[in-house]
């Protein structure tokens, strides 16, 4: 038996105090202001990834590409890992190899990128692309162990 509490609990999660509140998503999801800042960031390394996959396929099917919001950072004093590109202090990309996980279970080779340390280093969305293009151009040539040049068929 539904009490009149559980229908103002109700009621009040799909409205505000006034009864005037969102009634539903602001944009329909076919838009793009309705994709999030992560979302539209990865759709830009998909489309960044998907002329690098196309000539290089056979080389990277061991390798998966992946996006943080930001990178760990250790204040340990050590010198930087291996793969990690910087701009300044701060990593934009790390290139983790394959090895062993905790478990004993194989890892594949991966690619991270850090999502808000790239945004920030843009100062619009042509630029971030172009970022992203050149730091993913970037780890795939270390990955494969050639000179960034040979990626982009230069």
């Amino acid at each position: 038996m539904a009490t009149a509490r559980d229908y103002r609990q109700r009621r009040r999660s799909r409205r505000d105090r006034h009864g005037r509140g969102l009634r539903g998503t602001l944009y329909p999801a076919t838009l793009p202001a309705a994709a999030s800042r992560a979302e539209r960031f990865d759709a830009l390394v998909l489309d960044a990834l998907e002329p690098i996959e196309a000539r290089w396929r056979h080389e990277l099917t061991k390798l998966d590409v992946a996006v943080d919001d930001v990178p760990e950072v250790r204040e340990n004093g050590h010198a930087p890992a291996d793969g990690v590109l910087h701009d300044g202090a701060v990593p934009l990309s790390r290139l983790v190899p394959a090895g062993v996980d905790r478990t004993g279970l194989p890892t594949r080779a991966r690619i991270v990128l850090y999502r808000r340390p790239l945004e920030a280093r843009a100062k619009d969305p042509a630029e971030l692309a172009e970022l992203v293009h050149d730091v993913l151009v970037e780890q795939v040539a270390g990955y494969l162990g050639v000179e960034p040049d040979v990626i982009e068929g230069e």
